[in-house]
């Protein structure tokens, strides 16, 4: 079923996604509702509304000239920022939104759809993605996910003047992260983990094959892209940007696994 529900963003209107009482800006369905019952804090990972939050059609994303009004809008002030940046940025926030829901319905085996026209997507004020509601879905959302993916990394490649496949590479990362959150959440990283290459593979290429790396105590994703925030004036190099020198990534993921 297409979403079409309540929001204070243009081009939203009402369905299957309802406003919980006393709590403005949650807005849920009731297969999503069971996830988050499920997974316990999974609702930090962008399956919880925040209040404040505008609600958009997913299908939104996909469109380049609105992606590209997004990405004028979150240009800084006063300080030129290369248009791929922008757009590359934009992307690793927005494909671990994207892609939450349907990875947490495989976690939790309440299937919630991978279809644009069954997602909306939150955003926080300056465009910043911060969760997304889907309706049930199929149990198997390979097919669901290749279109999802391949039609919004065409809309951001096409906004951001750039090349499709390095948005490939960061969808992986955030396919990689999600199901390792999820799994934590669910108590078991190693089962959610251990979905990610076949279903990475079910998808196709361009997508890489997600890759894991375990560090102390814990497991880290071994990132197959640069997200280029440190290319932000306010940014900072990531602890596992595949830039940084091996040695100096895995002694930064070390520390950080003592905090597990």
């Amino acid at each position: 079923m297409a979403f079409q529900g309540p929001s204070s963003a243009p081009g939203a209107a009402g369905g299957r996604f309802r406003a919980v009482a006393g709590q403005t800006g949650r807005v849920q369905t009731p297969e999503q509702d069971a996830v988050v019952r499920r997974l316990p804090g999974a609702g930090a990972f962008g399956l919880l509304v925040p209040p404040g939050a505008a609600l958009v059609p997913a299908a939104l994303l996909a469109d380049a000239a609105w992606t590209a009004r997004v990405l004028e809008a979150r240009a800084p002030r006063g300080r030129p920022v290369d248009r791929r940046v922008l757009a590359t940025v934009w992307w690793y926030s927005a494909s671990s939104v994207l892609l939450t829901p349907p990875l947490a319905g495989l976690v939790a085996g309440i299937p919630l759809s991978a279809r644009l026209a069954d997602q909306a997507v939150a955003l926080l004020p300056g465009a910043v993605p911060i969760a997304a509601v889907a309706t049930g879905g199929v149990a198997d959302p390979v097919v669901d996910l290749r279109g999802s993916l391949a039609s919004v990394i065409a809309a951001v490649a096409e906004a951001g003047g750039m090349r499709e496949r390095p948005l490939w590479a960061i969808a992986t990362d955030s396919l990689a992260n999600r199901l390792l959150d999820l799994g934590r959440a669910a108590g078991d990283p190693a089962a959610a983990t251990a979905r990610a290459r076949s279903l990475a593979e079910a998808i196709g290429a361009p997508l890489p094959v997600p890759r894991y790396e375990d560090v102390g105590a814990a497991r880290f994703t071994r990132r197959a892209s640069c997200c280029l925030l440190y290319e932000l004036p306010s940014g900072s190099m990531c602890t596992s940007c595949p830039r940084r020198p091996p040695e100096e990534r895995r002694a930064l993921l070390e520390r950080l696994s003592r905090r597990w």
